[in-house]
């Protein structure tokens, strides 16, 4: 005689109890590399002055200021977003990376996430420097920050069968976040092209490398499982790169 496997009862919820919940390590890190950066920025202004009016030290080899990108200063696509203005500045950005990054760190990985983010950063900063004013200068990590938005948006559509009613709450706030901060970011002396720029970078990464989950197992053993492959990730990573890689070099070198 024949038997059939058993099936979920029909109450069962849309995600099994195995979800990811390792710590978000690298979250951590990033924000505490950029809180003693910042510490070092006051510090520079305390023990040497300001080379500039109103910029410090850190600022002043770090920022994405566009004349000295040209002149070869390529690591100004990255450093600016380790950086900030003030102490309000610095606690919304660090408030808003823990927020998205503690769960995207999860579903992502370590490995993943860093690379999300430094690649978010790289793409809003030239971005910006590419469309914003040519005396362009700016700081601070909300390049990445628009990414890890975007990449959130992503992940919760790819996924959205999976996680249910859940996808469509989060995708909706996170749409909403998004459009307010764009609309707050015409005001003068905010970077909304560097905001722009890292929510090209982080959609574009996720749609190819983010994690789609797929339930794996016979019921009740049931587990989480990411269909995504090496190969997809490094297509992610590598659009992303040689895109904003490319306008970089033409902004240096025939804009």
């Amino acid at each position: 005689m024949n038997e059939t496997p058993a099936s979920p009862p029909a109450h069962q919820p849309a995600l099994p109890s195995r979800v990811p919940v390792s710590v978000p390590n690298v979250t951590y890190v990033i924000v505490a590399i950029t809180v003693f950066i910042y510490i070092l920025q006051i510090a520079s202004v305390y023990f040497y002055g300001y080379p500039i009016a109103g910029i410090d030290w850190l600022e002043f080899f770090g920022a994405r200021v566009n004349s000295f990108i040209r002149t070869g200063q390529i690591w100004r696509f990255i450093t600016p977003a380790l950086l900030h203005g003030s102490v309000p500045h610095i606690f919304f950005n660090m408030y808003a990376l823990i927020s998205l990054g503690s769960l995207l760190e999860r579903h992502f990985g370590h490995k993943r996430f860093l690379l999300l983010y430094v690649l978010t950063a790289f793409s809003g900063n030239v971005l910006s420097f590419i469309l914003g004013a040519e005396n362009g200068y700016s700081i601070g990590a909300s390049t990445a920050i628009f990414g890890l938005a975007a990449a959130e948006g992503v992940f919760f559509f790819q996924n959205k069968k999976l996680f249910g009613e859940q996808a469509r709450r989060a995708i909706s706030n996170v749409a909403f976040i998004i459009f307010v901060n764009l609309f707050l970011g015409l005001a003068p002396g905010i970077d909304n092209w560097g905001h722009v720029g890292g929510l090209l970078g982080g959609l574009i990464f996720t749609w190819y490398a983010g994690p789609r989950w797929e339930l794996d197992g016979i019921y009740p053993d049931l587990h989480l499982k990411d269909s995504t492959e090496l190969r997809e990730v490094f297509t992610g990573a590598g659009t992303v790169f040689l895109l904003f890689g490319f306008l970089a070099i033409w902004g240096m070198f025939f804009k």
